[in-house]
């Protein structure tokens, strides 16, 4: 048997080595014949004589991962049990139950079922504990098990035991799974004074269809004013239906982007194609440090183009192109082919892959790397970094009370116990969280642990430290134990200092429970610095032409 395994890695050996080298250039045959040689010796010789039983996929793909990995985070391999997942990245299409779940406690919790998928038209609840998929206890099991168990293909069977909130005994459920098509675009709609609003979640395959669709229909609906364009949290997607959506806004035959590789046929100019259906309507695109890739290439070319008002923080940084190509066995590599550049010949990638720290890890471009580019007006912006928005907008201040109350779902949980008690609410655009609601969650969360330690206090046990190596603590104490005293005096009060931005994220989960995705995007609208910030400048002619510079 030792001697057919032998055989048998040795065959396969030599024929990666032969197709490999064959397609490589002459300087580097030699040296990928030699390394291809070694490696295939070293996987031998492992699962012949390691200790342990070895699992041969397990342990090639380890090495293949690490092998990619030491190139950058966007070259991934996947096997045949993943090219599911794949496929939900470029087409957000997969079969399964429809709905977002997380970890808590030994169990998985829904977090939100899609409207109109399985989940939902079955009667599944955010909070609903799941205890048992498929036969199988999902104690301890990780969120990824659980999906692996949900998934499956359309019109098959999946059971499933519920310990719901309120219900006093757990119950089962029997779901048919379904094609789950997710919507690029979970909503769009026209915001006062005739501003349109699309958000788009991903650039997945028909995206820019779904765009054009909303775009239309908000023409229809009256007189457009403007249009903001929300690409927060927009991790990218297709080249190609960037390129499409900014279509809509440009002329035909305008230059988006060019991307450049090692080789002539990953470098290509992506030109528009079709007439704008809305060339001169006034837009304002809304970014943050999560809109990457395709994300910015719509924003980096529109900024260029001097064609909409980008607004909201520096985005993420992402310049590169990635391709996709088959492999044996129903496998696929997803590999980084090109770097793209925007209209004015900037790239914003953010770190350099090529090069490394003395750690191994990747550096970010250096300052004085970075050159400025100009747009089609004679404004500059620079590379080497993501976008800088033209008009910069915050998010509300981060602090680490609310951290603690949504780290430990108690937002989440408390909602789940609103919810059994209110069988429907006001519409999502009227709902408000009342004094009352408030009390009520301040009442939830009093016998509940959300210990948190301010920036205060991370400080002045940092001084505690220090001060005692100084020898100065004792001499110090009375201050440092009044300090303290003062602090803590202080986080008793932070429920109601941050009232206001707690009241907002109770309002978007409670809304959520009723008019699912579409209902907590349109509860989010009405406190919104980055909207509010796109109202003003476009019902302001004058100042969306000044940070345009455009000419009269």
């Amino acid at each position: 048997m030792k001697n057919l395994k032998r055989k048998l890695f040795l065959a396969v050996s030599a024929v990666v080595m032969l197709i490999t080298v064959a397609f490589t250039a002459d300087a580097d045959r030699f040296e990928m014949a030699k390394n291809l040689d070694i490696f295939a010796s070293i996987y031998r010789e492992l699962n012949l004589h390691y200790v342990d039983q070895t699992d041969p996929g397990k342990l090639m793909k380890t090495g293949i991962d690490a092998m990619l990995e030491s190139l950058d985070p966007y070259t991934n391999y996947y096997p045949e049990s993943e090219i599911e997942d794949f496929q939900l990245m470029t087409t957000g299409q997969y079969g399964g139950i429809g709905s977002t779940i997380h970890k808590s406690g030994e169990f998985i919790i829904i977090s939100e079922p899609y409207e109109g998928f399985p989940a939902q038209k079955s009667g599944l609840r955010a909070g609903d504990k799941i205890l048992e998929a498929g036969g199988e206890s999902t104690k301890n099991k990780s969120t990824g098990d659980l999906s692996k168990l949900l998934k499956g293909e359309p019109g098959s069977k999946v059971k499933l035991k519920i310990e719901r909130p309120g219900t006093p005994q757990a119950f089962e459920m029997e779901i048919t799974r379904e094609e789950i098509q997710m919507k690029s675009v979970p909503y769009y709609g026209m915001l006062k004074n005739n501003i349109g609003y699309i958000k788009l979640n991903s650039f997945t395959d028909k995206c820019a269809k779904e765009v054009k669709e909303a775009l239309e229909t908000l023409q229809k609906e009256g007189p457009l004013k403007g249009l903001i364009f929300d690409l927060r949290d927009n991790g990218g997607g297709l080249l190609r239906e960037s390129i499409d959506i900014v279509n809509l806004f440009v002329d035909k035959g305008t230059l988006v982007c060019e991307t450049k590789g090692r080789f002539s046929n990953s470098s290509e100019s992506k030109k528009t194609l079709n007439t704008p259906i809305a060339a001169n309507l006034p837009l304002t695109v809304l970014i943050n440090e999560h809109s990457a890739s395709a994300s910015e290439i719509v924003s980096g070319s529109l900024q260029d183009l001097d064609r909409a008002v980008i607004i909201g923080q520096k985005s993420y940084g992402k310049g590169l192109v990635q391709g996709t190509y088959k492999l044996s066995y129903n496998s696929m590599l997803k590999v980084t082919i090109a770097k793209y550049y925007t209209p004015s010949g900037r790239c914003i990638q953010a770190i350099d892959y090529a090069h490394k720290d003395d750690k191994g890890k990747a550096i970010k471009v250096a300052d004085s790397l970075k050159a400025y580019f100009k747009t089609k007006n004679g404004r500059p912006v620079m590379d080497g970094g993501g976008i800088q928005p033209d008009i910069e907008a915050e998010e509300p201040d981060a602090n680490p009370l609310v951290a603690s109350l949504l780290s430990k779902d108690l937002i989440f949980d408390f909602v789940t116990q609103y919810r059994l008690k209110h069988d429907s609410i006001a519409p999502a655009k009227s709902f408000q969280v009342t004094d009352a609601t408030y009390n009520e969650f301040m009442e939830f969360i009093k016998d509940k642990d959300y210990s948190y330690t301010s920036e205060s206090e991370r400080v002045l046990s940092d001084f505690k430290k220090t001060s005692e190596k100084e020898e100065f603590y004792k001499l110090l104490q009375p201050e440092y134990d009044a300090l303290q005293q003062k602090l803590t005096a202080q986080k008793k009060k932070d429920l109601s200092m941050y009232k206001d931005l707690i009241s907002q994220l109770i309002k978007e989960e409670i809304v959520s429970r009723y008019y699912y995705q579409t209902g907590r995007i349109v509860a989010s609208l009405y406190n919104d610095r980055f909207i509010d910030k796109a109202m003003e400048v476009l019902l302001a002619q004058e100042k969306y032409n000044a940070v345009l510079q455009t000419v009269k």
